[in-house]
């Protein structure tokens, strides 16, 4: 990211509403008190405010809240097959579309967060962000059973049909969404396929820095067939760092490719175009936004992100004892220490 036009930037609410976006998680009681401390380690309300830096306080509330969701989800559904997965999309879409019906007592608690949290956004939220927000959330969590799938076969895809895969369970699209609630980008804009791409692009530099990033973890939990490293050192035949280095060199692909796709965008009139130009600077932040609290945070790197990011160099972690009976009432977060 050496070279992204998109400068480090932090919203100036975020000590404060990180701290209000943890009390509400907190009472859900959604992990255990040692999961909790790792969870919160990993430091969601930076990643929040990194990418959403001009965010208002009520929508930087919002988008804190959503990342959260986006890995409370993530580590309940990584303990599931795909069967059980479906049965918690089901519950969650419910909640989307039902969001002012508190969720039965007996259920999976994922179901009470995702509709407080989305009771909250549609108060301050355009009605066309919240359609295209359902239409895309909805669209991410069908690749999340997709994922279970390929997790309970074991299969390991080829590069193409895993980012394809992947720009949809790294959940970008459903997070830009956050700078839409202002606005009014009607569909003809929204789903053009000039912005289609660029929206692609983003989320491909935002998978491969995740999956970059995240793959130490992954593999010593025995996870890392959902990864790119992985797909990468299985077809083209590459070590781990064969492998990295073809996915820096393409990231340095995508980098140019949404550089020039932005500068030759169709023109909608004045208004539009603005709001537009809004939105796809936040989508572009995004992906600095990512890569900072990769390493900023714990969640990758324990307390060395700072010294991983300045060295590149990354020691190997341990297999940790793989656990194939984890559900949902008693969801482990790995706290792994460099």
């Amino acid at each position: 990211m050496a070279n992204w036009p998109w400068p480090r930037r932090i919203n100036p609410h975020f000590e404060e509403v990180k701290a209000e976006a943890n009390e509400w998680f907190r009472s859900f009681n959604a992990l255990t008190p040692q999961s909790l401390k790792a969870f919160e380690k990993c430091d969601f309300g930076r990643l929040a405010a990194l990418a959403y830096p001009d965010a208002p306080r009520e929508h930087l509330r919002i988008a804190c809240e959503l990342i959260i969701v986006y890995f409370i989800v993530d580590e309940y559904t990584d303990v599931e097959n795909a069967t059980q997965t479906a049965e918690i999309v089901d519950i969650i879409i419910d909640a989307l579309k039902n969001p002012h019906q508190p969720r039965p007592k007996c259920e999976v608690i994922l179901g009470e967060i995702i509709r407080q949290f989305w009771e909250r956004a549609v108060k301050s939220a355009s009605a066309t962000s919240q359609q295209h927000f359902l239409d895309d959330y909805i669209m991410y969590l069908r690749s999340v059973i997709m994922e279970a799938t390929d997790r309970d076969k074991n299969v390991t895809r080829d590069i193409k049909g895993y980012l394809s895969l992947r720009r949809q369970t790294v959940g970008a699209q459903s997070a830009f969404a956050i700078y839409e609630l202002g606005l009014n980008l009607v569909d003809e804009v929204y789903y053009h396929p000039a912005v289609t791409e660029l929206i692609n692009c983003v989320a491909e530099l935002i998978l491969i820095d995740n999956d970059l990033a995240s793959y130490n973890r992954e593999q010593a939990t025995g996870d890392e067939n959902h990864n790119l490293i992985t797909a990468i050192m299985r077809e083209v035949g590459l070590d781990r760092s064969g492998a990295m280095a073809w996915a820096a060199s393409y990231h340095s692909e995508i980098e140019a490719k949404f550089i020039t796709g932005l500068s030759e965008l169709p023109s909608w009139g004045l208004t539009l175009d603005l709001q537009l130009r809004e939105y796809l600077n936040g989508v572009a932040n995004w992906a600095r936004a990512n890569y900072c609290w990769s390493y900023e945070s714990q969640r990758y790197f324990g307390n060395k992100g700072p010294e991983i990011e300045r060295t590149r160099l990354v020691p190997l972690l341990s297999r940790t004892r793989s656990v194939q009976k984890l559900h949902r009432q008693h969801v482990v977060v790995a706290d792994l220490q460099l």
